[in-house]
């Protein structure tokens, strides 16, 4: 066998393992403006995970918080049970910057935009539906942002199967787990979360299937958004 025959076979398969890996995303939903408080709120569902969000502003900031060329972000995450720990915090990083991310901040200088993350069920890939459930909320408020985004989670068995969206059963079985924020633009990778061992071709085939997967989930985003609109009219 010639090395580009081989090269050709070796990209089929990954092409292959992307098409297999991004069909068993599990089922999700959402539903907008489920608060009246928040100035925008969303439930995101993944499977047996459930996610309420609400985000709050721009509203007005306290002074030793204040940014004077553009708005703070907070981020909040309450757990099922319990006060926050540890984990709380390390997902609320990383929903803050992919928020920063996206969101135009320059536009409401000296003021605040927080972002509340109620855990309603935790079945696994947590973080991105942490993400999902915080991008759907911002849009239900209106916020500008230069694009989208949503979150995607890979866990990597023992064997090497990459299994994307997974469950905590698999979660706790798998070597690594590694989470992936998208944005809707280029798919580029905006913050990645991980944890166990994994080599650098690894990496890449989670962050490749992670892409494929996103181009659903925002696809769902567009046909959300249009049923509301279109049961407004």
């Amino acid at each position: 066998m010639t090395r580009m025959s081989a090269t050709r076979g070796l990209c089929m398969r990954t092409m292959m393992e992307l098409d297999q890996s991004c069909s068993v995303l599990r089922e999700y939903g959402s539903e907008q403006s489920l608060l009246s408080k928040p100035d925008g709120s969303s439930t995101f569902v993944q499977g047996d995970t459930s996610i309420l969000a609400g985000v709050y502003g721009p509203a007005e900031v306290k002074v030793s918080k204040e940014i004077y060329d553009r708005a703070t972000v907070e981020v909040l995450i309450q757990p099922k049970m319990g006060l926050p720990g540890v984990r709380e915090r390390a997902r609320e990083q990383c929903v803050r910057e992919t928020c920063e991310a996206a969101l135009l901040l320059t536009l409401h200088p000296r003021s605040s935009v927080t972002v509340v993350l109620q855990v309603i069920h935790d079945d696994g890939s947590l973080l991105s539906c942490c993400l999902n459930a915080a991008c759907m909320a911002l849009m239900d408020a209106g916020l500008p942002m230069s694009h989208l985004f949503c979150g995607v989670t890979c866990a990597i068995s023992k064997e090497g199967q990459i299994i994307i969206d997974p469950t905590a059963r698999q979660e706790k079985e798998c070597r690594a787990l590694l989470t992936f924020a998208i944005d809707s633009a280029e798919c580029n990778v905006l913050i990645s979360s991980t944890t166990g061992s994994f080599s650098v071709q690894e990496l890449q085939q989670c962050i490749a299937i992670s892409q494929k997967a996103s181009e659903q989930i925002f696809q769902f985003y567009r046909d959300s958004v249009k049923r509301r609109y279109s049961k407004i009219q």
